[in-house]
């Protein structure tokens, strides 16, 4: 599932809202992405997302069917907010549910690295001497890069 909101969301809830009533699940993992208050040395007061509506939710879909084919997952979950946000805030929530933890764990860090990359959102951090967009970094194509050659996981 994948959701591309304004609004915060609740880590524990959207969890909860995954496994419930599921005891097929013995491993889940997730990682939250926050706003920080600095980068390259300066101090952020606000960062903004946007994003091509239509266009987002299609690539955020056909990312999640990927990491569904090539691992054996029993749930996953993105939810990535665009628009202003103060530090401290939410940005992503990547979740993944298996049978087994390494599954779990290889597939949240597929979603993961393709949302840094390929993703078609678009950032600003603002602070006291205005704003600059962001551009990618060189580590990310890197850990990107690795899944390009990656094998489906056996279980």
């Amino acid at each position: 599932m994948i959701r591309v909101q304004q609004e915060n969301f609740d880590i524990g809830a959207e969890i909860e809202g995954l496994r419930a009533d599921r005891t097929d699940i013995g491993a889940i993992v997730s990682f939250t992405g926050t706003v920080r208050d600095t980068a390259k040395g300066a101090t952020i007061s606000t960062m903004t997302l946007e994003h091509y509506p239509g266009m987002t939710e299609k690539e955020l879909e056909r990312i999640e069917a990927e990491a569904n084919e090539r691992w054996s997952l029993q749930g996953s979950l993105i939810i990535h907010r665009y628009g202003p946000m103060k530090p401290g805030e939410n940005i992503v929530l990547v979740v993944t549910a298996s049978a087994h933890r390494q599954t779990a764990f290889e597939a949240a860090e597929f979603l993961m690295d393709f949302l840094k990359t390929n993703a078609p959102f678009w950032k600003k951090e603002e602070g006291k001497d205005g704003g600059e967009w962001v551009d990618a970094r060189e580590s990310d194509d890197v850990a990107l890069k690795r899944w390009e050659t990656a094998e489906k996981v056996a279980e």
